[in-house]
């Protein structure tokens, strides 16, 4: 006897999950990339980022049919200026990032994103007055012992780690809030930044020249893979959110400041005695904080009884 047909829902949340994976994944690998183009400014990088992400946004809002949807995001003035102000913390973000890859500081960049959903829970809390768990608030204070532990004992104040986590933070709440789709809204968001993306470009050649055309045909490769690398991950990351429980969601957002952990081993960023305790309070924080939020999702789906 034949088995049973695969319902729809399950072939839904199986795609979805290879999509969130795939996210995370490109988003935890993104040092590699950022360590093979260290020859390029953090500025210039930053800057072709916004560039190609323009023509490679405007081709998947073309292939998705969402050219409408953008053009009535761009006649609404209180989402423009939403997303102008997202914009701005995304930029802010990206720029960081790069920067920090740039000088060895890959740790701080994944404790910065370790940071950001307990962050989003302190958010809620102080502004949106949310309740939180015990469970939240024990996760919470695992993890500003593990960052005290690195300012106080490893004598590093995690600045980087805290403007990630911030600034993210700040984009992610404001794009929580504004009702447009992610393509759409990450297209008008790069219009936004691309006269100040240009500009850069033309000071940094009138300075010390660019990488760009002069540092070989391999880097204007890797520079125009910056578009597709910062839109692809992004799509994914919408297509798994519509298919996957948010419980599940919730734990594969470690999965890429943790390949981002394993590529500083790799590249062997030193790790002290004050990363290792900031760290192990910072997992301590999250494996408390994705089992609150695993308990509180089956909760929510049990049925009533009768």
């Amino acid at each position: 006897m034949a088995g049973p047909t695969p319902q729809p829902e399950t072939n839904e949340g199986r795609a979805g999950l290879i999509a969130g994976l795939t996210a995370y994944t490109i988003w935890g690998l993104f040092p590699i990339y950022f360590v093979a183009t260290k020859h390029v400014p953090a500025l210039e990088i930053l800057a072709h980022r916004i560039v190609w992400s323009l023509p490679f946004g405007l081709l998947i809002l073309l292939f998705r049919k969402q050219i409408a949807e953008t053009i009535k995001a761009l006649v609404t003035p209180k989402t423009v200026i939403l997303l102008a102000i997202a914009a701005i913390a995304l930029a802010i973000n990206w720029g960081v990032y790069i920067w920090a890859i740039q000088q060895e500081q890959i740790f701080q960049g994944s404790l910065g994103y370790y940071i950001n959903p307990l962050l989003y829970v302190l958010v809620g809390v102080l502004f949106f007055k949310e309740k939180l768990s015990a469970l939240q608030g024990l996760a919470i204070t695992f993890a500003c012992i593990g960052v005290a532990i690195l300012t106080f004992k490893g004598g590093v104040f995690p600045a980087i780690s805290l403007i990630l986590a911030v600034t993210f933070t700040t984009y992610g709440v404001l794009r929580k809030y504004i009702v447009v789709g992610a393509m759409p809204g990450l297209f008008i968001e790069v219009t936004v930044l691309l006269l100040p993306a240009i500009g850069t470009l033309y000071y940094l050649s009138q300075q010390n020249g660019l990488a760009w055309n002069n540092a070989g045909l391999e880097t204007d490769i890797l520079l125009v893979l910056a578009g597709p690398l910062t839109v692809l991950p992004l799509l994914a990351f919408a297509f798994a959110a519509r298919r996957i429980k948010l419980s599940t969601l919730g734990i594969l957002q470690y999965l890429g400041p943790t390949m981002q952990f394993g590529c500083a081993l790799y590249f062997g960023e030193p790790f002290t005695l004050a990363h290792a305790l900031c760290f192990g309070f910072i997992w301590l924080g999250v494996g408390v904080f994705a089992y609150d939020a695993i308990r509180s999702s089956r909760r929510q789906v049990r049925p009533v009884s009768r």
